[in-house]
């Protein structure tokens, strides 16, 4: 791997711990919940809250996070640390704002969400909503500092808790109700169901907030800038604007089907299977979001060098190489993921693993593109680009799920993600050019199609044949890929093992 990609593979594998590690294990809380949730309507529900915590996150970091990182890393900025306590200023009064907001208007709100009758897991959201907001730029500035290990170790406590108690609730509580109910019925109702979920995550919200608190004290050294702060403002707010349509693009399924039926107890079971489903399509989000963890910070300080379009373009390589290969890896082992993950309730939904995946594998390229409007501080190109996306989803989700069902929604997160990819490319090539390797890209998506095709072709009636030949098919991608241009010496944590 040439020039600073050896650098961002290690990061991108160190921060991939927290992030993949700990989505990885927030996954298999899944197949609990299919378990224990009274049907598929209750996973529907809260597929639908957590869809509203996601598009509300962005609404509330408002494009700060990337604004944090382009103006500490500015040559100009004379005081990195102003722009730390600035940035940590702002989201600490617009968090509190919302939380005290939301819990004034709570009936009106649970009604506008037709959640009339689950007014507390709104507050519980709101709470978890304000708290990870804020915290986002702690995690932000031990990136900047360069520490994923302990960036790596909070995120892993959270995760840890979260599933503890996620376990405590679920399994152990209606154990101990059962033969002595008077130890736990103080804090304990059996009847309340996917509310423990809301409970676990504002346990270790809290949690996570007080350990993040020392990495908050070199900004109270600092007075805020109320000018810096207008300057990150004018950059970051095409980011919000972008970061809202882009989320929502990805959300949108999950917040806008259940306003398209009538019958709302239908379309939460619909929505549980399509989003069980979904998240077995979550590892190719997993790849990504540790990618980005990595390299963001990366791009930013590589503006500042020499060849750095060279470096980038290795980038995107890459990034395509390793999501083909999940993409191919996620898809010839389904059989065993939906035996482990799901129940048969769920397995009309598994039609749309495939299609998921490939669009967000298109959102990963997307992200990868988009460096070009953040490095030039043309933010609002993203804003647009995003705001069609977010017209096609509507449009596909609006116009076709009442007829087609969930199937709809997975073909707008395909199409959306595609058409950003390509509207991306196209303006990025104009006004700020790199020399992508399009070749590399063809042969391996071109690669993947086949082998994918050539895996799903293979329907023997013993499993263990037809993973072990499917097997064999990933490991041809494998070679070729490391024939052609991965070099396995150059590896993070394993190239130590083939250096000669």
């Amino acid at each position: 791997m040439a020039g600073g990609m050896k650098s961002l593979a290690k990061d991108t594998a160190i921060y991939g711990v927290s992030s993949i590690l700990g989505k990885m294990l927030n996954w298999l809380l899944v197949p609990m919940y299919v378990r224990v949730f009274d049907g598929t309507g209750e996973f529907g529900i809260y597929s639908n809250a957590f869809a509203w915590v996601a598009l509300l996150l962005v609404i509330l970091t408002y494009g700060m996070e990337t604004g944090f990182f382009r103006f500490i890393n500015k040559k100009e900025e004379k005081e990195p640390m102003r722009v730390y306590a600035t940035t940590l200023f702002s989201l600490a009064i617009t968090s509190a704002l919302f939380v005290v907001a939301t819990y004034l208007f709570i009936n009106p709100i649970s009604s506008l969400l037709q959640y009339e009758a689950y007014p507390d897991y709104l507050k519980m959201l709101f709470l978890i909503v304000g708290l990870d907001a804020f915290c986002s730029i702690p995690f932000a500035f031990l990136r900047y500092q360069g520490r994923p290990v302990r960036f790596m170790a909070i995120r892993l406590t959270n995760i840890g808790l979260n599933i503890g108690f996620n376990l405590f609730f679920f399994l152990l509580c209606p154990v101990i109700w059962r033969s002595m109910p008077e130890a736990i019925s103080w804090f304990y109702r059996p009847d309340y169901g996917v509310g423990y979920a809301f409970v676990a995550n504002v346990i270790t919200s809290v949690v996570t907030f007080l350990l993040l608190i020392p990495a908050m004290r070199p900004a109270f050294k600092h007075k805020p800038s109320f000018s810096l702060l207008r300057q990150m403002l004018r950059y970051s707010f095409p980011i919000l604007i972008l970061g809202i349509a882009g989320i929502f693009n990805q959300t949108a399924d999950k917040i806008v089907f259940r306003f398209l039926f009538d019958d709302t107890q239908y379309a939460d079971e619909q929505l549980g299977i399509y989003s069980a489903c979904f998240k077995i399509a979550v590892i190719m989000v997993m790849f990504i979001q540790a990618f980005r963890y990595a390299y963001e910070p990366f791009i930013f300080a590589k503006n500042k060098e020499k060849g750095n379009l060279r470096v980038y373009s290795e980038a995107m390589k890459y990034f395509i190489i390793f999501g083909v290969f999940i993409f191919l890896g996620v898809m010839y082992y389904l059989d065993i993921v939906k035996l482990l993950f799901l129940t048969p309730d769920y397995y009309p939904g598994l039609k749309v693993v495939p299609i998921v995946m490939a669009g967000e594998f298109f959102f990963g390229i997307y992200f990868n593109l988009s460096l070009w409007y953040k490095l030039t501080d043309q933010t609002h190109w993203g804003a647009w680009f995003s705001l069609a996306g977010c017209v096609a989803t509507v449009l596909i989700i609006v116009g076709f799920a009442p007829t087609y069902g969930f199937m709809a929604c997975a073909w707008a997160s395909f199409c959306c993600n595609l058409l950003m990819m390509l509207i991306s490319y196209f303006v990025g090539q104009k006004k700020y050019p790199i020399a992508y390797d399009l070749r590399s890209a063809a042969l391996y998506i071109g690669l993947g199609i086949l082998l994918f095709a050539a895996g799903m072709a293979i329907q023997c009636e013993s499993i263990w044949l037809r993973l072990g030949l499917r097997t064999l098919l990933l490991f041809v991608y494998i070679g070729i890929a490391v024939r052609r241009d991965i070099a396995l010496s150059d590896m993070p944590f394993i190239g130590k093992y083939f250096k000669r």
